[in-house]
């Protein structure tokens, strides 16, 4: 009879499979931008990225409001052998008039309890951290702040909805002024319980709450969350589930008995799953029952009275007492008795019937939805089969005799492909909330931490002008007789002394040697109204025993690949003039005579240093006899970007090279040159910048990961300023503070692999890489480089590779800006329009756009007063070797 009462309470697996995809599209809704603002279920982003990795330490403290009680606890987190836990909570009363007060008077209570429980624990001189456990729907943008969406429950304090209850209970405690309290984190009791029992099952990530009211938090992945930017990790979502239904979604399921619940509610149309569901509804819902089968002559011998009519007099916990298997019909005796209805012994097991129904009812609809959040977390992982744990909390699950068995049975029986691990939690959701505080507490000393080692890269106007100011100096040095000798910045003279002027014409050869590559060129040159410059070259390898054998070997290797590409080219017979592009240091003493001075990028073949390398190609071409060649210039490699730009155009009189290495070079005053005769016109100079700084002038600037790079490369105490700014040396500088920072356990957990420990891994490439691609590839590289990445620690190796190429960027453009005011100096101009060309290799820190970018900007505040145009040159140093060679027999015809 009773069954058939109440028949549309009894709900068929099938319709709870059709609630469970009726929830799951509610969740989709609740994630995606567009449907958000309509959704009925929200889905909270909480900003709590990760359950505890057991590193937590600390002392906390952790308020929890939200129920029937507030309260409040220490949570002191250790690590002696292992991670325990110690906690000490004291419960205060929320009175029925301050939860229906004013939002002011809540908060001085809650500050006012807080005062007397740290009064208590004697800490009220102590600034601890303090996680906020609020149990209603809260809009998050970040982990300290929660905007109150709407009350729920017993609540509903005026002026709270709308505002952040973080600033509202700071206001409070400042207001007091007796205690400091840092709250951090404003967390949903649905993930204090999830971080609870994270704490002791690491496969927890589904949070529960069946009390009060009811709730559920998971684990979702971030490329789903469209309301905060990223996608990389995952982040808790708050899916706020109790107010499933209020769009209408669920009313061919709801009974009049509901009905009649929300219309005598403080919230009426809200919240309408959880008043089928949760705890603060059920024994109001058993009432109702009660009261219409009395009215209809089916119970209590249609007696109705005053107290049975009364709204609250049938709760919650009685619905429990009832079921209790043994001594349950007592106690409905007893329960029925006081309400004055004269209970039959058939009246006592009906109503325990009535109570069996709609408790049940909760723990399938529960069920439903939750089956729902477990398949989305199955789909996520691309499993068969999940495996996972869900932290439950909340009255009704823990006191109801049957409550707890049912869930899990009707929730294995809807998600059969899930094994599922139902884990009560012990100590509510106070210490997931201290777990959370933790976990921000650590997080924000790191970056503290982390913000000031990284504060050395980052260099103050006054610091550049400086910088400037000493480049400046170190060139007048170097151009300077008396003071050459003992320069750093050599300031050579290339005795390139015009750039190209459109007469050049004719056949050239010419050879770029530099790295482990080296090329030989045809360029043809036609002067006339259409200029054009046509260009063959083969490129030739250079074998490491070559590149460190004798002199004698490295020039009979490059004489045969010049051979070869004669013959490649069938002009074997032809004496042309050839230009030779040399990137190593030179003392020229003409335009075809360069006295090397030192071997530098991996280069050590013996019996080179100090002779002219001019001769030891001819000597070489000799030992041939094949063939001879017109030498008419060595050219350096900056020298040649110059000289190919400058033939477009006329205004290029800056050479720039940030690659492997770095130099510069530019058109000097010869009146400035004391090294080479003569006051009239100008020259080419090869400032050989990369020595900026050997002689410790930099040192106030270098931090402790430039030394190390510095005391660990083949010329330790040469080229400074080259190794804070060029390719070759970047990747170190990233690598070095990245394996302090791990040894000081801010990545990778604290393990520094066999990756990290090998030097060069960092190519220049992956900085450029790293600073431009979204975090998930970031990983995808660190994860190439056998490094082991969290979303986390993607985070900081990008910031690392910011740092240290935006400082790059900044001291290159700082010795630009000495260059270019020099030169306007020179001139006297109050304004001096140039253009600076660089070479876009591979590795050419000129071709990231951040770079470029950066550099050109500090040029601009460190040189106010030159509008200087930067190009680059696709062509690279062999064009330009040419078309030296070019204007050098242009001279030379014009001196006979």
């Amino acid at each position: 009879q009773i069954d058939k009462y109440l028949y549309a309470m009894r709900l068929s697996d099938e319709t709870l499979l059709d609630v469970m995809a009726r929830f799951r599209r509610e969740m989709k809704n609740g994630l995606s931008r567009d449907f958000n603002p309509t959704a009925v279920v929200k889905m909270l982003p909480t900003f709590v990225r990760s359950i505890p990795d057991g590193s937590e330490k600390g002392d906390f403290i952790a308020l929890d409001l939200g129920g029937s009680y507030f309260r409040i606890l220490r949570v002191k987190v250790s690590h002696e052998k292992k991670q325990t836990v110690q906690m000490e909570s004291e419960i205060y009363n929320t009175p029925e008039d301050i939860m229906h007060g004013s939002g002011t008077r809540l908060f001085d209570h809650v500050a006012e309890c807080l005062g007397d429980f740290m009064e208590k624990q004697q800490i009220k001189d102590k600034k601890l951290p303090v996680g906020f456990t609020f149990s209603f729907p809260c809009r998050q943008s970040k982990l300290d702040e929660g905007i109150l969406i709407t009350w729920t429950k017993r609540f509903k304090a005026s002026g709270v909805e709308g505002a952040d209850v973080v600033r509202l209970l700071n206001k409070a405690i400042k207001k007091r002024g007796d205690y400091d309290a840092d709250i951090m984190a404003v967390v949903n009791d649905t993930v204090g319980t999830m971080m609870t029992c994270g704490f002791d099952d690491q496969r927890c990530e589904v949070g529960l709450i069946i009390g009060t009211g009811t709730n559920a938090c998971y684990m979702e992945e971030m490329r789903h969350i469209d309301l905060v930017e990223g996608d990389e990790g995952r982040m808790c979502i708050n899916t706020e589930w109790g107010a499933f239904g209020d769009d209408g979604s669920l009313e061919d399921i709801r009974t009049e008995f509901d009905r009649e619940i929300d219309r005598g509610s403080l919230n009426p149309g809200k919240q309408l799953f959880e008043k089928m569901v949760s705890g603060l509804y059920m024994g109001e819902l058993v009432r109702l029952i009660l009261v219409k089968m009395a009215k209809e002559g089916l119970l209590f011998e249609g007696r109705i009275t005053p107290e049975l009519l009364t709204k609250g007099k049938f709760e919650t916990k009685h619905v429990s007492a009832i079921e209790k298997s043994k001594e349950g019909l007592n106690k409905a005796k007893e329960i029925l008795t006081r309400l004055g209805v004269e209970p039959s012994h058939e009246d006592c097991i009906a109503v325990q019937h009535v109570c069996t129904i709609v408790s049940f009812r909760s723990a399938n609809l529960v069920a439903s939805t939750l089956g729902a959040i477990l398949n989305q977390l199955r789909d996520n992982k691309g499993v068969g089969r999940l495996r996972t744990t869900v932290g439950v909390d909340g009255s009704l699950y823990k006191m109801h005799p049957q409550y707890a068995r049912r869930l899990h049975k009707t929730t294995r029986r809807l998600v059969p492909d899930s094994e599922v691990r139902f884990l009560l939690s012990e100590s509510g959701s106070g210490k997931g909330a201290a777990m959370v505080t933790a976990v921000a507490y650590r997080l924000s000393e790191q970056h503290r931490l982390i913000d000031e080692t990284l504060a050395e890269f980052k260099l103050t106007h006054e610091q550049l002008l400086q910088v400037k100011k000493r480049m400046r100096a170190e060139m007048e040095a170097g151009l300077k007789k008396k003071t050459h000798e003992t320069a750093k910045v050599k300031m050579l003279p290339t005795f390139v002394r015009s750039t190209p002027d459109g007469t050049e014409n004719g056949d050239f050869l010419a050879l770029d040697l530099g790295g482990t590559n080296f090329r030989v060129l045809l360029v043809k040159i036609r002067s006339g109204k259409r200029r054009t410059v046509e260009m063959h070259n083969k490129i030739y390898a250079i074998p490491i025993e070559v590149m460190q054998g004798t002199g004698e070997e490295l020039f009979d290797h490059i004489v045969t690949c010049i051979s070869d590409f004669l013959d490649y080219m069938g002009i074997k017979g032809a004496r042309l003039p050839l230009g030779f592009t040399f990137s190593f240091p030179c003392k020229q003493t003409s335009l075809d005579a360069g006295i090397l001075l030192n071997w530098t990028k991996g280069f050590k073949a013996t019996d080179c240093e100090g002779e002219d390398v001019v001769y030891l190609l001819r000597e070489g071409i000799k030992r041939r006899e094949e063939f001879d060649l017109d030498v008419v210039a060595v050219v350096n490699d900056t020298v040649g970007t110059m000289m190919t730009c400058a033939y477009e155009d006329p205004n290029c009189e800056i050479g720039l090279i940030v690659g492997t290495g770095s130099n510069a070079c530019y058109m000097e005053e010869m009146r400035n040159i004391e090294m080479v005769d003569g006051e009239q016109g100008r020259m080419c100079v090869n400032t050989e910048w990369g020595a900026f700084g050997d002689n410790g002038c930099l040192d106030d600037i270098r931090t402790i990961y430039d030394k190390a790079v510095d005391d660990y490369s083949l010329n330790a105490g040469k080229q400074r300023y080259e190794k804070m700014i060029s390719g070759m040396y970047l990747g170190e500088i990233v690598r070095n503070i990245l394996i302090d920072f791990t040894k000081r356990g801010f990545l990778f957990r604290g393990q520094i692999s066999e990756t990290l420990k090998t030097r060069h891994i960092f190519e220049t490439k992956f900085l450029s890489q790293i600073e431009r691609l979204a975090l998930l590839q970031v990983r995808t590289i660190l994860q190439q480089l056998g490094l082991n990445s969290t979303c986390d620690d993607s985070i900081i190796v990008k910031t690392v590779c910011g740092a240290v190429s935006r400082r790059a960027a900044q001291l290159c453009g700082a010795g630009m800006a000495a260059i270019v005011d020099k030169i306007r100096e020179n001139r006297g101009l109050e304004r001096l329009e140039i253009t600076v060309v660089g070479h876009p290799s591979p590795t050419a820190l000129l071709s990231f756009h951040s770079f470029s970018r950066i550099m050109h900007q500090t040029v601009k505040d460190l040189a106010p007063n030159c509008d200087v145009t930067f190009l680059l040159s696709e062509d690279g140093s062999g064009k330009g070797a040419a078309l030296i060679t070019a204007v050098g027999c242009r001279l030379r015809e014009a001196e006979q």
